[in-house]
Order: structure tokens, then sequence, then C-alpha cells
């Protein structure tokens, strides 16, 4: 009885998180207190002062960022880059199992000095020393199995650069939001990149960034209607068969 009490209680908290959102839009993740909003706010460390600094103030020659030939490339905590997401992967794998055993066992005492033949006066009706013993076992099994997969996705999106490591990789974290009516499609890209893959263009590939995850899904009435209920993700769960 407190299992099952448990097991309502747990199914009513559930649902109170989707009743609140009925007849309401899905709202956008906060980026208050992400390691991206503490990299862009924080403050860049100052720059040296070198003993050319006069000259450089009077030269008509800037070598920063922000001139006509400078390197635009995000390189420093704080710094937006684009990911480019190109995939187009398939994959087809199949399998084939076979197996049968078949096996037969008989033993008896047909004659033995006569034996035999007075025991089988002694023993239940249909029961004979001739075939004393017998088993016969047959098993058979059979199994397939096939995957096909094909996955093709275009996105890009900027991130952040949120910490330099000690070997110079910049690790970057991205998020995307775009909702469409009561539907968020939602995209997050994080990883490690190397300063020397990011392009002219300051544009790195998905398959240059090392640990990469990227996730692309939605959130909304669309993806609501795509899942089976509660109460049946709790059965596939609960239900041994």
């Amino acid at each position: 009885m407190k299992i099952r009490s448990l097991l309502v209680a747990a199914l009513l908290l559930a649902g109170c998180g989707k009743l609140e959102q009925v007849g309401r839009a899905p709202e956008f993740s906060g980026l208050e207190g992400t390691d991206q909003q503490y990299a862009m706010y924080s403050a860049a460390l100052p720059a040296d002062a070198g003993p050319d600094t006069a000259s450089e103030a009077s030269s008509l020659w800037a070598g920063g960022t922000d001139s006509l030939f400078g390197d635009r490339r995000a390189a420093r905590r704080g710094d937006i880059l684009t990911v480019v997401i190109e995939i187009d992967d398939s994959a087809s794998i199949s399998n084939t199992t076979g197996r049968s055993r078949n096996g037969a066992q008989s033993s008896g005492l047909p004659d033995l000095l006569g034996i035999p033949q007075r025991l089988d006066a002694e023993l239940p009706q249909g029961a004979s020393m001739a075939t004393a013993y017998e088993s016969k076992s047959s098993s058979t099994f059979k199994g397939a199995g096939s995957v096909s997969r094909k996955e093709k996705l275009t996105l890009r999106i900027a991130a952040t650069v949120v910490e330099e490591l000690p070997n110079g990789v910049l690790r970057v974290e991205g998020q995307q939001e775009v909702r469409v009516n009561f539907e968020m499609r939602e995209l997050i890209v994080t990883g490690y990149v190397r300063p020397s893959d990011v392009s002219r263009q300051n544009e790195i590939t998905y398959d240059k960034i090392a640990g990469a995850r990227i996730a692309y899904g939605g959130r909304g009435q669309i993806t609501d209607m795509q899942q089976p209920t509660y109460g049946q993700q709790v059965a596939d769960i609960v239900m041994p068969f």
C-alpha cells in the first residue's frame, strides 16, 4: 500500500510541472550565472606597457584586432567564434545467428541371468528393465538483427570562449534557442578548440572540436506529442514483460 501511494504521489508531482505550461509558450533558458556570462563580463587583463608604447601611439599602423589587417580570430576568454556543424553520416549493420543441438540417451538391462525378468514382475505396470533409462533433448536458437542509420545536420552557432587552458587550448560553449509559436528549438555545443584551428573567418568546424558535445532538440507541444505519456513510460519500466 505504501509503495502504491508513493508511486501515485510521484506521478502527480511529475505532472504538476507540465500543468504549469498549459496554454503558455516554452520559456527561454536564462544565461545569468552561466560560464558564458562570466567570461563575457569579466575584465580583461591590462596590456603590458613596453618601451615602444610612445612610438606605437604616433604610428599610422595599428596591429590590434580592430584594425583592417588585424587578427580577428577568437583567442581569449570572452571572445566569440562561429561553430559550423555539417554532419552527413550513415551506417548499416546486419547480423544473423543460428544454433541447434539434438541429443538422445538410453540404457537398459534386457537379460542378466534372468534377474531383469524377475525385477519386471515387481516393477509398476509398463516399466521394464530392458529400457531402464531413456532421454531425449533438442534445442534451437535463431537470431537476426539489423541497424540502419542516416543523419544529416547543417547548423551554425556562435560560441563563447569560457576558459583558456594552460596549454593554450580554448574551452568553448554555445547555446541557441529559437521559439516558433509554442515550440522551442534548442542547440547546445561544448568542447575544446585549438586556436590554430580557427579559420581567418573566425569559424571552426565541429570535427576539429575535441570532446565535442552537440545537442539539438526541442521543447514544446510538438515534442510532447512525440513522446509516450507518463503512464506508458512508467509501465515500460515497471512491467517485466
